[in-house]
């Protein structure tokens, strides 16, 4: 991660503050390893917090990290957690992100973590990030449609559905990742795509509509 002093002018204080020693123990609260920026608004502060890592300052940096094509003076971030969010590591999530886990809900970030700008991610079953993702503007991932669907025999049929995303993903801009996704390691999802279910080959290069192949055995580079 960059210098801290970096983002202490964008830094509020009051909120760094709250967030670390409102979800951890004192010992790792007072190191201040969760960064707030000033334009945070933290609506919802329940659930739980847990760091699966060695405890380092500034090693979750919420709400920096400008993408150039956005106005990050005026971008607005959103934490509503009400559920359990796990951090394994290195985590950046950047201006105007947003997320929501709800009660039940669980959200794993894998270590080295990085969300661009202007991004949400909802959580009402789980949602899980392997290690070294990086995930691109504009994009929705959530593992829920929110509201029931019934059949004629009043049974709910669109139960939420876990999330899982391997190592070293890279989902492009504006790409709407929903409930039952399963991305393996290495992938990489085009722009502008539609991830609805389990996808079976890593190293891979995933775009177009409907969901197919583009290119196989690849990596890429941050």
């Amino acid at each position: 991660m960059s210098s801290l002093k970096k983002y202490l002018a964008e830094t509020s204080i009051w909120k760094t503050i709250y967030l670390n020693f409102r979800y951890l123990d004192f010992r790792s609260a007072i190191r201040f390893p969760i960064l707030v920026s000033r334009r945070v608004r933290l609506k919802t502060t329940k659930g739980t917090v847990s760091i699966n890592s060695p405890i380092r300052t500034a090693m979750i940096r919420l709400g920096f990290d400008s993408c150039g094509i956005f106005d990050a003076r005026h971008s607005r971030s959103i934490w509503e957690i009400a559920g359990e969010i796990t951090f394994s590591g290195l985590c950046a999530l950047g201006n105007g992100f947003k997320l929501c886990v709800l009660e039940e809900g669980k959200l794993n970030f894998g270590n080295n973590f990085v969300m661009t700008a202007e991004s949400q991610i909802v959580a009402q079953k789980e949602i899980s990030f392997g290690n070294d993702c990086l995930v691109s503007w504009d994009v929705l991932i959530m593992d829920t449609d929110f509201h029931s669907i019934l059949d004629k025999n009043n049974r709910h049929i669109n139960q939420p559905k876990p999330i899982v995303i391997g190592d070293k993903v890279w989902i492009g801009c504006r790409n709407l990742i929903l409930k039952g996704s399963e991305i393996p390691s290495g992938a990489i999802i085009a722009a502008n795509s539609k991830v609805t279910g389990k996808l079976l080959q890593t190293n891979t290069v995933y775009g177009k509509e409907p969901l197919q192949v583009i290119k196989s055995d690849v990596t890429w580079i941050r």
